[in-house]
C-alpha cells in the first residue's frame, strides 16, 4: 500500500491543520528487518506457484511415487509425504530446467508488483496525512496453495483526521496497484500462445472485462491461449483488486463508500453486496461447478462484523476532485470484478 512520495495522486490535500503538529513514526531497523523477511518467504512461495503454472503449460506430469496407504498409519503419513514430495518435485524440475525457475520469478514478480503498489499507495498516503501505520506485511502460502501468498496488508495505528484522508488512504492502494496491474496484463496478453481445448477435468479461470477489452483491442483469443506468468499474476492482481473495492467494512472500498456517503448508507451497502455476493456464490455453485464465490461471501460476511472507525473529522464532505476519482474508482471496480472467477470441467 504505498509508492514514492511523488506518486501519491495530486487530489491529496495538505494535512489538516489539527494533525500538522504530529510526525508519523518512522519504521524501526527491528521493523525493516521483519517485514523484509515476510518479503523474501513470499518471493519463494510467489516463484514456487509460477514454477507450477510453467509444468502445467509443458505437458509433463510430476507425480510423486508414494506408497498407496492401506492402514490408518499410512493415511495419516500418505498427505504430507505427498505433499512434501510433490514440492521436492517441483523444485529439482525447475533446477534441472532453468526456463521453469524464470517463468516461477516472473510470476512472482508481476504479481508482487502489483501487491506492492497497492500496499505502499496506501502506506504513503498514510504518511502524507502523518497517520501512523506498519510497512506492508506480506503473507506467504503455503507451496502448493492457492497463488503462493494470502495478499498482503498494512495496519493502521493512530486515527485518521478526516473523511478525505480516510478517502485517499482508502483508494490510493487500489488505483496504485491497478496502474501496475495494466501494464503486466498488456503484457500477458502479448506473451500468450495458443493451447489445446480443456478436455475436461480442468480448472478455467474468467476473464475480466479489462482483459476482455485488450484481448479484443490485440485480437487475441482468449478461449485458446495458455496462461503463462503475466497472465496468471494479472489475473490475481485484477481479483485481489475488484476484493478489495467491494463497499464493505474496512476494505477500500467500505473507506470510499463511508468517504463519500456517510456511515448509514455505508452500512447498508455493506449489507447488499453481502447478500449479492452469497446469491453469485450459489449461481456459481450450480453453473460453473465452483465453490469459490462461497469465499468471497464468507469474507464479506466477516468484514460486516468489523466495526468500521470513525474518522476525527466525521462532517467533512468531499470536494468535486475527489468525487471524480470516487467515479474512476467505481470504473476500476467494474472492469477488475469477476462475478463467477473459476469454473471446474
Amino acid at each position: 500500500m504505498s509508492e514514492s512520495i511523488q506518486a501519491v495522486p495530486p487530489f491529496v490535500d495538505a494535512p489538516a491543520p489539527y494533525v500538522a503538529h504530529r510526525r508519523a513514526a518512522r519504521p524501526t531497523a527491528r521493523e525493516w528487518t521483519r517485514h523484509a523477511i515476510l518479503f523474501f518467504l513470499t518471493v519463494i512461495t510467489t516463484t514456487i506457484a509460477g514454477i507450477i503454472v510453467a509444468v502445467s503449460n509443458s505437458g509433463q506430469n510430476l507425480e510423486p511415487d508414494v506408497p498407496i496407504p492401506h492402514t490408518p498409519l499410512d493415511y495419516l503419513i500418505y498427505i504430507p509425504e505427498y505433499y512434501l514430495k510433490s514440492v521436492a518435485l517441483l523444485v529439482h524440475q525447475a533446477l534441472v530446467q532453468p526456463s521453469m525457475l524464470a517463468q516461477g520469478f516472473t510470476f512472482s514478480f508481476a504479481l508482487l508488483a502489483i501487491l506492492t503498489a497497492h500496499e505502499f499507495g496506501h502506506y504513503i498516503a498514510c504518511r502524507r496525512y502523518n497517520v501512523d501505520a506498519t510497512l506492508p506485511f506480506f503473507i506467504p502460502a503455503p507451496p502448493l496453495f492457492l497463488a503462493g501468498t494470502f495478499g498482503a496488508f498494512i495496519k493502521i495505528k493512530s486515527p485518521i483526521p478526516s473523511r478525505r484522508a480516510l478517502f485517499d488512504i482508502g483508494v490510493a492502494g487500489p488505483l496504485a496497484g491497478f496502474v501496475v496491474a495494466l501494464p503486466v496484463t498488456i503484457i500477458g496478453l502479448v506473451a500468450a500462445h495458443t493451447q489445446a481445448p480443456a478436455s475436461g477435468g480442468e480448472i478455467i479461470l474468467h476473464d475480466s472485462l479489462l482483459v476482455q477489452i485488450f484481448a479484443r483491442f490485440l485480437h487475441v483469443n482468449l478461449d485458446a491461449v495458455a496462461l503463462n506468468p503475466f497472465s496468471f499474476a494479472a489475473w490475481i492482481g485484477l481479483l485481489v483488486t475488484s476484493l478489495n473495492l467491494m463497499p464493505v467494512g474496512q476494505l477500500d472500498g467500505g473507506h470510499a463508500t463511508y468517504s463519500v456517503f456517510g456511515p448509514k448508507i455505508h452500512k447498508h451497502l455493506g449489507r447488499i453486496a453481502f447478500f449479492t455476493m452469497s446469491a453469485l456464490a450459489l449461481l456459481g455453485w450450480f453453473l460453473h461447478n465452483s465453490p469459490s464465490g462461497f469465499l468471497y461471501a464468507v469474507l464479506l460476511g466477516v468484514m460486516l462484523k468489523v466495526r468500521h472507525p470513525q474518522p476525527v473529522n466525521d462532517y467533512e464532505k468531499l470536494n468535486r476532485g475527489r468525487l471524480i476519482v470516487a467515479a474512476l474508482t467505481l470504473l476500476v471496480f467494474v472492469l477488475s470484478f469477476l462475478p463467477f472467477p473459476i469454473s471446474i470441467t
